[in-house]
């Protein structure tokens, strides 16, 4: 067991060192495309089902690994919801879980090589979502990752002053005077339709960009620039298709979130891994 694991430590600095390796030679190549263009398959609605239902298939095979995995996340969900619920933060606290959403794929990177090892045969592990460090689009990833990260960050700004806007600079001393504020006035009603409406363009931005992109670096490790291409063409060729799956993501994060966010225990690893699945059918 040693020889095959070896001491940790040396494993993750071996594993940070080829990392670096290959986002070094992927950056050099970013802005030229050398593989074939990926083409992309006319999907129906029919995939989106088929797609869970393989999702959830692998969460069953890997549930272990999958949920220790994905533990974090409800954990950082509480914190920051404890931290919203002091009164000068409680605006955010559907900006932030809404927002979720837009990192969902860089959170699912490693999903979707559990996915795709057992689509190969093999016995998915813990050790094969780290491993994803070392794999030669690992380059793409992290630019990929960085400018949802960026997207996600800007929401919050502009959620923030959509608040501002419409509710002005002064909170309310007590929650059931936040709902209030939030339901019972004309400018918590114009902060929902301004939120929701805004949100809506962010999460489309968002979804248009990755549905498909980061698997697709996993798979054939192509740069960003094509990933991001195809996953706009996978739009353009499904609209309907991809908008449908987009709000099954949302409405499911929602739900999950409604437990104290502890139902993203289960419903963000089977995303992760249906995610990896829709993108085998949008793909050739």
């Amino acid at each position: 067991m040693s020889h095959t694991i070896g001491n940790p430590l040396s494993w993750t600095a071996q594993r940070l060192n080829d990392a670096g390796h290959h986002l070094a030679a992927s950056s050099r190549e970013l802005g030229s495309d050398q593989a074939e263009t990926p083409e992309v398959r006319n999907m129906d609605l029919s995939d989106i089902s088929a797609a869970l239902k393989d999702g959830w298939e692998d969460f069953k095979a890997c549930r272990s690994d999958v949920m220790a995995l994905v533990l974090v996340y409800p954990v950082v969900g509480l914190v920051l919801m404890g931290i919203g619920l002091h009164m000068a933060l409680l605006p955010m606290l559907f900006p932030l879980v809404a927002g979720f959403a837009i990192l969902g794929p860089v959170a699912a990177v490693g999903l979707y090589e559990m996915s795709r090892r057992r689509e190969m045969g093999e016995v998915p592990h813990w050790g094969h979502a780290v491993a994803v460090m070392g794999s030669p689009g690992f380059g793409a990833l992290l630019v990929m990752g960085i400018y949802l990260a960026a997207l996600f960050v800007i929401w919050l700004l502009t959620a923030a002053e959509i608040h501002a806007m419409t509710m002005g600079a002064a909170m309310p001393e007590t929650f059931s005077g936040f709902l209030y504020q939030f339901f019972g006035t004309s400018g918590g009603w114009w902060m929902i339709l301004l939120g929701c409406g805004v949100g809506a363009a962010f999460a489309l931005v968002a979804l248009a960009t990755s549905v498909v992109s980061f698997p697709l670096v996993i798979d054939r490790h192509v740069g960003a620039p094509m990933a991001v291409a195809t996953s706009i063409r996978v739009l353009k060729s499904n609209p309907m298709v991809v908008l449908c799956w987009g709000a099954t993501i949302g409405i499911l994060m929602m739900l999950a979130a409604i437990p104290l966010l502890l139902g993203f225990i289960v419903v963000l690893p089977v995303l992760g891994h249906a995610s990896w699945h829709f993108y085998r059918r949008a793909v050739v």
